[in-house]
């Protein structure tokens, strides 16, 4: 495989983990968030504390969970899912939770008491305030998305420990600096990190652009 061959293989591969990842992830936590925050009161203020709390939570334990979780001697290792792309996804996913959860309560709760009360006088149901709050913010719910693409691409600890860093199969962008930066190839390693950088940069200005420049 060329070295141009190479770089696209990784780049493929890490958008699509870290997609992946980022939308998985995003199904449960926007949903819970706008729940919550319907809901408001003391459950909305102990999920706030929660999810910032998680926040900080050491990305190498998470690793480690779930290498001892999914290796042969672990609970789900019959999966056989260790050291795969579907491994990466599923830490990923965990990772960027509280991260995608925080951002978007930051949106949904701004104007969540007009909308609520504006719902129920219409005789709305949970469900359908649940789908009001998320579609009214559906700008900043999308980029809390993207905050949550961004952490996950850029995520070296779960990457190497569920991934391997196995060349054509889980190699992303920061193993594969790491890896670079090991062997003193600094050059192909800023080189990488170049196109990690432009990609986050690409996804930000389309962000922007669709959410009109909010």
């Amino acid at each position: 495989m060329s070295l141009l061959q190479e770089v696209l293989d990784i780049t493929v591969r890490s958008i699509y983990i870290s997609g992946s990842a980022a939308v998985i992830a995003s199904t449960w936590s926007i949903p819970l968030t706008a729940y919550i925050v319907r809901r408001g009161g003391g459950l909305e203020r102990v999920y706030a504390s929660i999810v910032n709390t998680f926040m900080g939570f050491p990305t190498v334990l998470i690793g480690l969970l779930l290498y001892l979780t999914l290796s042969r001697a672990g609970p789900l290792g019959v999966l056989g899912l260790l050291y795969t792309p579907q491994a990466m996804i599923v830490g990923q996913a965990i990772l960027v939770t509280p991260l995608i959860a925080s951002a978007a309560y930051e949106v949904i709760s701004k104007d969540s008491t007009r909308l609520v009360e504006m719902a129920r006088t219409l005789g709305a149901g949970d469900l359908e305030i649940v789908r009001l709050l998320i579609d009214e913010n559906r700008v900043g719910v999308v980029g809390s998305v993207i905050i949550g693409f961004q952490r996950a691409i850029g995520e070296l600890g779960i990457a190497l420990m569920l991934g391997g860093n196995i060349a054509g199969y889980t190699r992303v962008f920061t193993t594969a600096i790491a890896l670079e930066i090991h062997r003193g190839e600094f050059e192909l390693a800023i080189s990488l990190g170049v196109i990690l950088l432009t990609i986050d940069l690409a996804i930000t200005i389309l962000a922007r652009y669709l959410g009109g420049g909010r």
